[in-house]
């Protein structure tokens, strides 16, 4: 999947994070992903972006307007090419614009869906509602004058280099086992904490997927007013044999179970 870099702006930035159990967390991800560990866990979460004058960077002025945007994000590894790889596994976006919801799977990767976002918003306090077909989320979170509340990392700096690492996203194409990938280039990187008073979402609280214990929020990071680059990144395909994949239903094909 090819398309020209593209430069936007990201007026609000929210990682809701939460530690899952690697073992439950690699049921959610096909081959060749597994979880990347920090202190012993898993990390998942949504990230929720309100995207601003996006375009190709080669034009004088952006084709989109702002829109609020969300991903269901996994941090993972992967070997490719003989190399240890770290990113996110997306399997699934969800946009207030119909535009980029039509472009999902055809000119950028991963599937998008269309959402209702309710947002509430100051300089200081934040409450997002994402209703879909196929998620249910709601935060409310405040700025924090310290990092604080994590069980995975002890202070901001961890947080912060540990989720920078994760600019690769890959999710699955259109054609079986493979695998589209864009960049997420952040060119003035600077995260703040977030205190969170409310949380909720249906994906990490269901209990045939995420046992009691197995999934739990953790912490929430904020960013504001940063430039943005999307980068495609070459595809590439799960070479294991069919024998030795995992017998997973796709994202969409759980959603209907």
């Amino acid at each position: 999947m090819l398309h020209p870099v593209l430069r936007g702006r990201i007026d609000r930035r929210i990682l809701v994070n939460y530690r899952v159990d690697p073992a439950y967390l690699q049921k959610c991800l096909p081959a060749p992903f597994r979880p990347k560990l920090a202190n012993g866990w898993g990390m998942a979460g949504i990230c929720l972006i309100r995207m601003n004058g996006l375009g190709p960077r080669f034009l004088p002025f952006p084709l989109l307007g702002s829109s609020e945007n969300g991903a269901l994000r996994f941090a993972v590894e992967w070997e490719q090419n003989g190399q240890v790889h770290q990113g996110v596994y997306i399997p699934a976006r969800y946009t207030t614009s119909r535009l980029a919801a039509l472009a999902g799977m055809r000119f950028f990767p991963g599937r998008h869906y269309v959402a209702r976002f309710q947002v509430e918003e100051t300089a200081d306090h934040f409450r997002i509602q994402l209703e879909s077909l196929q998620l249910q989320l709601t935060v409310a979170a405040r700025l924090a004058a310290e990092f604080s509340g994590s069980q995975v990392f002890s202070c901001l700096e961890d947080a912060s280099a540990f989720f920078r690492v994760g600019a690769e996203g890959y999710s699955e194409a259109l054609q079986p086992n493979k695998f589209d990938g864009v960049e997420l280039r952040i060119l003035d990187w600077k995260v703040a904490p977030l205190v969170v008073e409310q949380v909720t979402c249906d994906f990490f609280e269901d209990p045939h997927r995420f046992p009691p214990g197995t999934a739990v929020f953790d912490n929430a990071l904020l960013m504001k007013g940063v430039t943005n680059e999307f980068r495609a990144l070459s595809s590439f395909c799960c070479l294991l044999p069919p024998a030795s994949q995992p017998q997973l239903l796709s994202y969409s094909e759980a959603l209907t179970k």
